[in-house]
C-alpha cells in the first residue's frame, strides 16, 4: 500500500478538474481565484453547488481558533482510523518506504505535505479526547507552512497557544488536554468525510462565520464568478435605492425586471470602461 496516491491516482480521482496541478497531481486552484473566493459567502457557494448537483458540500458545527477569520485554501486531506496493530505496521512500513521515519507521530507526515495555500484537512471520526492531531507546535508548522489553517473533525490541545498565530485560522470540534494516541493514519490525499461532506485532495475549502463549503476544484471559478456579481449588484441595488430611483419591492427581487437590468449593465459598463 501507498500512504499518498500515486500522480496518476490523483489525477484519476479528480478528473473533473482540467487546470494546472501540483507534481503529486493535486488540483491547484489559481491563487487569484482563491483570492475572490475570500469575498464569498457561505450561501453564495452553496447555491452554485446545488445548481450543479453538488448539495452535499456544506458542515457546520465548528469551534474556530480566530472567528471571524476567513478560511481559504486548497485541501490537504487526510483521515485516522481506530488503532489496530497489524494495519498499523503496514501503515508504518509504507510510510518509511515513502521517507515519513517517524512511525509514532503519524500526524506530522501530514503537515509535512503541506505547501502554502493548502488548508489540512483532517478526519479522524470525530475523536476529541486522545484525538488532538495539533497542538500549538504542530499548529505553528501549519500556520507556518499554509498561511491558512485547518480543518480537524476532531480534537485540538494546546488552545491558547493556537489563538496566538497570525495568519491562520482552524476550524475544529473540541479542545482537550490529552495526545494523540489509538488511531491509525488511513492515508494523505485521499477521499474523507467530513460532516455530511465528501471531501477530494484540491477541493477549495471556504471556512465563513455559517462554517464550511468545500468546493470541488472544477466550480471554483463558478463560484468566484456568482460572488462576484452578487456584490456588484448589491452595491448597484443599494444605491438606486438610496437614489430612490426604484422600489425596495422592484430590488429586492431573484430577478430584475428588464428596464432594471439594462440600466445595470450600462452601470457597469460605465464603472468600468476598459
Amino acid at each position: 500500500m501507498r500512504v499518498h496516491p500515486t500522480r496518476q491516482e490523483m489525477i484519476e480521482l479528480t478528473g473533473a478538474w482540467r487546470g494546472d496541478r501540483f507534481d503529486d497531481g493535486r488540483p491547484r486552484v489559481p491563487d487569484d481565484v482563491l483570492k475572490r473566493l475570500r469575498e464569498a459567502t457561505t450561501e453564495q457557494a452553496w447555491s452554485v453547488l446545488l445548481d450543479n448537483g453538488y448539495p452535499r458540500q456544506f458542515a457546520g458545527g465548528w469551534r474556530q481558533t480566530h472567528p471571524g477569520t476567513i478560511l481559504v485554501g486548497r485541501a490537504v486531506t487526510s483521515q485516522f482510523l481506530p488503532h489496530r496493530p497489524d494495519y498499523d505496521a503496514v501503515v508504518v512500513a509504507a510510510g518509511a518506504r515513502e521517507g515519513h521515519l517517524e512511525p509514532d507521530r503519524q500526524n506530522s507526515w501530514i503537515i509535512e505535505s503541506l505547501q502554502e495555500g493548502d488548508v489540512m484537512v483532517t478526519d479522524i471520526f470525530g475523536k476529541v479526547v486522545e484525538g488532538t492531531v495539533i497542538g500549538d507546535n504542530l499548529g505553528t508548522a501549519v500556520a507556518t507552512r499554509t498561511h491558512a489553517g485547518a480543518v480537524i473533525d476532531g480534537g485540538i490541545r494546546d488552545f491558547q497557544g493556537l489563538t496566538g498565530l497570525e495568519r491562520v485560522n482552524i476550524f475544529f470540534r473540541d479542545v482537550d488536554p490529552t495526545p494523540i494516541r489509538d488511531v491509525v493514519l488511513a492515508g494523505i490525499n485521499i477521499p474523507v468525510r467530513i460532516g455530511g461532506a465528501t471531501v477530494l485532495p484540491g477541493d477549495v475549502v471556504l471556512g465563513t462565520p455559517s462554517g464550511l463549503s468545500f468546493i470541488p476544484a472544477h466550480l471554483a471559478v463558478r463560484v468566484a464568478e456568482v460572488s462576484d456579481d452578487i456584490r456588484v449588484r448589491d452595491v448597484f441595488g443599494k444605491l438606486r435605492l438610496a437614489e430612490r430611483a426604484y422600489t425596495s419591492a422592484e430590488i429586492d427581487v431573484p430577478t430584475w425586471a428588464g428596464h432594471i437590468e439594462q440600466d445595470f449593465q450600462q452601470w457597469k459598463r460605465d464603472a468600468d470602461p476598459g
